[in-house]
């Protein structure tokens, strides 16, 4: 058993602080983000198309994950190389958040809103990435790996960000009917403030980081990496995965103006429904450790896929009234059924997860999950430039939604085609995890 000293024990307990209150920031980033969608389209009136537009254009900094990982891994700041990119990143978004608070309505342009958000998502990127690298070098030290730290930070962090997405929906659909856009905006750059100030208070020895990158470690790193990417079962995985998501046309930002604009939901009710959505990833993630991990990801992965056309199918039926036919009210099916597509989309990213670094080479899937996740990004980005074109080619606006159901048919129709290449994914758990080859 390993004693820890009262050093170690307070470097634990600031570790627990700095990283709750990093994954809470985190996870409360939605708070903010509701009050963009009300903002663009109430105060600028931007269109269903150019809100889309903007909003998968902002994500663009998420592209550079990996950049941002091999920076802080190299290059120290005052003799640091984590915490003051998190500070960083915890400046650059309280000082975007705080100049879209103070512009008025009438003197921000698409533009400048376009501009702020991607630097407000830059910051938000390298913070994230900084706070992952913590809690992986945390779990490899073998003085920690045997305490109580070690056993629970990712499960620590992952509490909070749950909980700051929770208190971000919930608050922020209630905030947003009493109070204008900017002040949400305003109370968010307070909280980054807030932790940039926490931040560069603290001193990054007391949590007994290691110190011992070299250019030359990370070059063998990259090295490695491509050799990893050039396996044919990672190589055909990851392009599936993209190619599984960027062929999706998403009508995200039309679906928010046919909610709001046309059915008149409130923003509470969008709250819940993205509560009932993270509710529903804590239980997937349950249900997927405890009774899902030995079942082909080939299987899980494609059953997910084919999941996501039919609840899109069902988006049909909701625009054409048949569920108010029925009986069900129009809030009930937004925060049940719209909550649950929208994390379904997530939903094959933990299977996925598990497969990929189980194929992956020892000392290489930091660097994998990365870049697995900067081609998400890109997926995403591109899923949504599609969702413009299609609802143009629809003539879909934010008065006329006659063409919205044959355009969600069109989305589930082209969800289902990654289905028809699903052999890309490997059909067994390496050995070692209580499964066989197949």
């Amino acid at each position: 058993m390993v004693s820890t000293s009262p050093t170690m024990r307070e470097g634990s307990n600031l570790i627990r602080w700095l990283l709750g209150l990093g994954f809470f920031v985190q996870g409360f980033r939605c708070f903010p983000w509701m009050a963009v969608n009300f903002f663009l389209k109430d105060g600028i009136k931007v269109d269903p198309s150019t809100l889309q537009i903007l909003q998968n254009s902002a994500n663009l900094p998420m592209v550079g994950k990996p950049f941002y990982g091999v920076l802080s891994d190299a290059v120290y700041v005052f003799g640091e190389h984590r915490l003051p990119y998190i500070a960083l990143g915890a400046l650059l978004q309280a000082v975007s958040w705080l100049a879209i608070a103070i512009l008025s309505s009438s003197g921000i342009s698409i533009f400048t809103m376009t501009l702020y958000l991607l630097l407000g998502n830059l910051g938000a990127s390298i913070a994230e990435v900084a706070n992952d690298a913590i809690v992986a070098e945390i779990g490899k030290q073998p003085t920690l790996s045997k305490s109580s730290l070690s056993a629970e930070l990712q499960s620590f962090v992952w509490m909070a960000s749950s909980l700051g997405g929770v208190l971000g929906n919930l608050v922020g659909g209630v905030a947003i009917e009493r109070l204008p856009a900017q002040a949400l905006f305003l109370m968010f750059a307070v909280i980054l403030a807030v932790q940039f100030s926490i931040t560069i208070s603290v001193h990054e020895n007391f949590l007994n980081l290691p110190k011992n990158p070299s250019l030359g470690g990370i070059r063998k790193k990259l090295s490695e990496l491509t050799a990893v990417l050039c396996k044919p079962e990672i190589a055909y995985s990851i392009t599936w995965l993209a190619a599984s998501y960027a062929i999706i046309p998403v009508l995200t930002g039309t679906m928010f103006f046919y909610q709001t604009q046309f059915l008149g939901i409130d923003s509470a009710i969008l709250g819940v429904s993205k509560v009932f959505g993270q509710a529903a990833m804590l239980l997937w993630s349950v249900v997927y450790n405890k009774h899902l991990k030995s079942v082909s990801p080939r299987k899980l992965i494609s059953a997910i896929q084919a999941t996501m056309a039919v609840f899109m199918v069902s988006d049909v039926l909701f625009v054409k009234g048949f569920y108010q036919k029925i009986g069900v009210s129009d809030s009930v099916y937004v925060i049940i059924f719209s909550g649950l597509l929208e994390v379904l989309f997530f939903f094959k990213i933990l299977p996925f997860s598990v497969m990929i670094v189980q194929h992956c080479p020892p000392g290489c899937e930091g660097s994998l999950m990365a870049f697995v996740m900067s081609v998400i990004a890109v997926a995403f980005i591109i899923s949504g430039y599609l969702g413009v074109a299609l609802a143009s080619h629809m003539k879909v606006t934010g008065s006329d939604f006659s063409g919205l159901p044959r355009g969600l048919l069109l989305q589930a129709v082209c969800t289902l085609v990654p289905l028809y290449w699903s052999s890309c994914i490997p059909d067994y758990i390496k050995p070692g995890d209580g499964t066989k080859e197949e």
